[in-house]
């Protein structure tokens, strides 16, 4: 795991470095061709080194945010576009607002920002086409092979079918182990025939090997762990197959999951100092923040939904609905009116996508998620964070927990506005849908720290319309 973990980290790190000398470059030559067309005059170096180098700065840490440096972005090249639109524009609003604010002295020309950001997003999306596409970092994928060809290894077969999610592996093949359900085993990948014993070590070496990964059925009597220990000793990383899917899917596969990983496994981690210190105040500084810039759609969805049939039915324009929050502890969580007053008198139901409870402007703020808005209120009172599995309703957990194993462990972490699940996994509401979101919840509770809730804590769920 670590060989793939430092490809990974070594590739980011060379995106980084590689596109802030770009960003700064493009900066430079647009100020340079503003001065030949006689556009904007020449200026100190100094104010062209403040204003290039906070450009530059701004652009990475949106770039971040909205997780182009993410090693685990599973993205389109045309998703990856509309990211580098996304960050250079919010970088554009950054840039002018500090620049005015605080170095107002040094602020350049009015052509200088608007010519350097366009040449830096068309320059950003030709350099990503060819790293993404033709693999210009040079970085070379690890090389692995599976132990195992039967229903366990399957899951690799089915999840990860795409050249995308395959980005940071080459697969040589699946060897087969005995003790393997072959009947609901491998079917369309390549199995390798080859016995694991002392002359595995051979084919290890043939093959440019850098990683086992251990996904055989039946690991009593039939795992070769003399061969493993030697292969550890040599440098070949000998990973669990729950912990090569989470590595690369961002995701614990429940269904795979057994007390005894959960037990020696990393992660799950109590809350350390700094979060515990700074998670509340971080959570409202940042409702505050958002408040003061969504306070008047709040009012006038309020008014809409009143006019729309509030003040002819009576009813608020505020939803109040009891959902299971830390520790199980129930809360009522506050949302925008979006379905009809009588929408469950037969009862508690699963929302679907073309609710036909849904009011004509409900459609609209559920699409738009205008409708979660009140639930800052929420986080000011300290029941929810931005960050979080969603928070769900106390009659689906009951069933959910009987029917989805490890269920109750997302309660181990406040719910939030959004999550891991939401920005990974489409519209759903089964228990089928919630057994998926839970293998993004529990990764999120098992590796949550504030570097993961500033990579989600984004845009991305109104930007990009992820999940709900």
């Amino acid at each position: 795991m670590a060989v793939n973990k430092r490809n990974q980290n070594k590739r980011s790190n060379i995106l980084v470095i590689t596109e802030a000398l770009l960003i700064a470059y493009m900066g430079y030559i647009s100020h340079f061709i503003l001065t030949q067309v006689g556009l904007t005059s020449t200026v100190p170096v100094e104010k062209l080194i403040l204003n290039i180098g906070l450009l530059t700065i701004a652009i990475l840490i949106c770039s971040l945010s909205v997780g182009l440096y993410e090693a685990k972005l599973r993205e389109t090249f045309r998703g990856i576009i509309r990211r580098i639109f996304v960050s250079v524009g919010l970088s554009y609003f950054l840039v002018e607002v500090i620049s005015r604010a605080l170095f107002d002295e040094f602020v350049m020309n009015g052509y200088f920002l608007p010519a350097s950001v366009c040449s830096i997003i068309i320059t950003l999306v030709i350099f990503r086409y060819f790293t993404n596409r033709l693999g210009l970092l040079g970085l070379g994928k690890v090389r692995i092979v599976v132990l195992g060809a039967g229903e366990r290894a399957s899951i690799i077969e089915k999840r990860m079918r795409r050249d995308v999610d395959r980005i940071g592996f080459d697969l040589i093949g699946f060897v087969p182990i005995p003790g393997d359900n072959r009947e609901d085993g491998i079917r369309r990948e390549k199995v390798v025939h080859v016995k694991v014993d002392e002359n595995f070590q051979q084919f290890i070496i043939d093959n440019d090997i850098e990683e086992i990964v251990i996904a055989c059925d039946q690991r009593r009597g039939t795992l070769p762990v003399e061969v493993l220990f030697d292969c550890r000793l040599r440098g070949i990383e000998v990973t669990e197959l729950l912990d090569f899917m989470e590595r690369e899917t961002g995701q614990i596969v429940v269904n795979l999951m057994y007390p005894s990983w959960v037990i020696y496994s990393n992660g799950f981690q109590s809350q350390n100092y700094l979060r515990d210190a700074l998670d509340y105040s971080l959570n409202t500084v940042l409702a505050f923040c958002v408040f003061a810039f969504v306070w008047p759609i709040m009012l006038v969805t309020a008014v809409i939904i009143y006019f729309d049939d509030g003040r002819r039915t009576g009813v608020s324009v505020l939803y109040r609905q009891e959902r299971v929050g830390l520790n199980g502890k129930l809360f009522k969580i506050l949302k925008f009116r979006s379905m009809r007053p009588d929408a469950e008198k037969d009862g508690a139901k699963w929302a679907s996508k073309n609710d036909d409870r849904v009011t004509r402007i409900g459609h609209f703020i559920r699409k738009y998620r205008i409708d979660e808005l009140p639930q800052l209120l929420n986080v000011f009172k300290g029941e929810m964070s931005f960050i979080g599995p969603r928070p769900e309703r106390p009659q689906f957990v009951e069933q959910l927990v009987k029917e989805v194993p490890y269920y109750n462990q997302r309660h181990n972490v406040k719910p939030g506005l959004a999550g891991w699940a939401q920005l990974n996994y489409p519209y759903g509401a089964s228990v089928e849908d919630s057994m998926e979101k839970l293998k993004f919840d529990l990764y999120y509770v098992k590796h949550q720290s504030l570097l993961l809730d500033i990579l989600i804590r984004t845009v991305e769920v109104v930007l990009f319309g992820k999940g709900r």
